[in-house]
């Protein structure tokens, strides 16, 4: 992983200095003793190759410095100066020359990009931890989903098991009342009938000589409403406090809350346990 994004920059770095070199070569071989222009060409791969030579040194020991890092790019932004430079003298091949004047600060970018992957590079175990991280987080997710589609289909099953049971049980009711209604029909009919008293009448005529009888049948109608309990009043604070107090007094030493509290049932008061509990608290 780490010659994924160093050699693209060395590469890259090896271009542009033979390509300053050359175009120094180029540029003022013709003002100059070509022995001149090598120097000046070599001068300026040299300083930027010095420079980054000690950066990358500085980056292995987990430190940096400005300074040298601005030299860098100094270094070079003049190679990229002297291709442009070159390439708008150029009688021929002017776009060309434009086209690569930018390697230099490319290359210069890519150990940049290189140096930022140095700094949050992590070992095998450390990334083998993390995908287990990840994994057993994608697992328990899955679970958690799972879980939620059973859940939701156990109450959808219980819910129409329900419906259908509450549905059956209001046919069978439908069902009785239909039935309960004829037989009441049937019952009122013949109490209602002409014939019913003079047919009773004559089977029980020898039983019961002298006697009118007298049948009815069932009545369907309305019902007599059963009288409510009247509640007592309930008890203030006060007299709440009050009873406690005499229950609780009415022996020598005075009575335990357990005790006191069967009296106060046993003389037909009512309270409810919280509010006899505080009245004890209040007067004990």
């Amino acid at each position: 992983m780490r010659g994924k994004t160093a050699l693209p920059a060395v590469a890259m770095t090896a271009v542009s200095m033979v390509l300053t070199l050359a175009v120094v070569m180029m540029w003022l071989g013709a003002a100059m003793p070509w022995p001149v222009a090598l120097v000046v060409g070599l001068g300026i791969d040299g300083g930027w190759l010095a420079t980054l030579a000690y950066d990358r040194r500085l980056a292995a020991q987990g430190d940096h410095n400005r300074a040298v890092t601005g030299i860098g790019w100094a270094f070079g932004l003049i190679a990229a100066g002297v291709l442009v430079a070159h390439a708008l003298t150029a009688e021929e091949s002017t776009s060309a020359w434009l086209a690569v004047a930018w390697l230099p600060i490319a290359a210069k970018a890519l150990w940049l990009v290189h140096g930022m992957w140095e700094r949050t590079a992590l070992t095998p175990n450390a990334l083998g931890a993390i995908r287990g991280i990840q994994q057993e987080a994608r697992d328990e997710a899955a679970v958690a989903r799972a879980r939620l589609r059973a859940e939701a289909t156990t109450e959808e099953t219980r819910l129409t098991a329900v419906t259908q049971a509450g549905a059956r049980v209001a046919r069978v009711q439908a069902k009785t009342a239909q039935t309960l209604s004829r037989a009441w029909s049937t019952l009122e009919t013949a109490r209602e009938g002409e014939d019913t008293g003079r047919a009773l009448t004559s089977v029980t005529h020898r039983v019961t000589p002298d006697v009118a009888p007298r049948w009815q049948l069932p009545v369907w109608g309305p019902t007599e409403p059963i009288s409510t309990f009247t509640l007592a009043p309930a008890l203030t604070d006060t007299e709440l406090d009050t009873l406690v107090d005499q229950i609780r007094n009415s022996e020598t030493p005075a009575l335990s809350y357990r005790e006191m509290s069967s009296r106060f049932r046993a003389a037909g008061h009512s309270a409810s346990e919280v509010r006899l509990r505080a009245a004890w608290k209040r007067v004990a």
